[in-house]
């Protein structure tokens, strides 16, 4: 064999060996870079939430997916709306004046709600990122004062929050459970994540 087809052999395996290279280097490519959109699911989970409160009963709470957080929705009894008043002296922030977070004027009020009935906010403890339990019975109860009006417990240092969200005084959490943007869509819809009509 001459130096000539030994070079013009070398030179067909090079090209078909690149070529091959280029093609498996395509089929990974591909992924990877598709890899860098954000999923269905990412995408949704920054999407205002619409939820159907139509089920839900006085004294019940249901629980919904916003942006990755728990958003609880309590539709609270009449009792539970004037219990509101009682708290309003042992709370830290009764009229959700702090600023730690951006709260919608309409939930700047005693029951931070658009309608008393409804009260929606984050579920997660602004101390730590802990979870409050559900303690909606008054009255003495481990952990809780002897005149709890009902509210919040959260387990892992022991803050407490009334049925609007408000934290009690001397407590480690700093500030009131967070109220999401919302609004209602119809009386039985509630969108979260969008508070205004476009």
């Amino acid at each position: 064999m001459s130096n000539s087809t030994v070079d013009a052999s070398k030179r067909t395996w090079l090209i078909a060996s690149s070529c091959a290279g280029a093609v498996g280097a395509g089929f990974v490519a591909v992924p990877f870079v598709s890899s860098f959109q954000p999923s269905e699911r990412a995408k949704a989970a920054g999407a205002p939430v619409e939820v159907d409160i139509s089920a839900l009963q006085p004294g019940q709470k249901m629980t919904v997916e916003w942006r990755g957080k728990p958003v609880w929705i309590l539709r609270r009894t009449p009792e539970q709306i004037a219990a509101l008043k009682k708290t309003d002296n042992e709370v830290a922030d009764p009229n959700s004046e702090r600023k730690a977070y951006p709260i919608p004027d309409y939930a700047k009020n005693e029951a931070r709600s658009i309608k008393p009935e409804f009260f929606v906010c984050v579920g997660i403890c602004t101390h730590l990122g802990c979870s409050p339990s559900d303690k909606f019975t008054p009255g003495p109860q481990p952990s809780l004062p002897d005149n709890w009006e009902g509210g919040f417990l959260c387990p892992c240092h022991g803050s407490t929050f009334d049925l609007a969200g408000r934290v009690y005084k001397n407590k480690p959490a700093p500030d009131n459970l967070e109220v999401p943007p919302h609004m209602y869509l119809s009386d039985t819809r509630l969108l979260i994540g969008e508070d205004k009509k476009a």
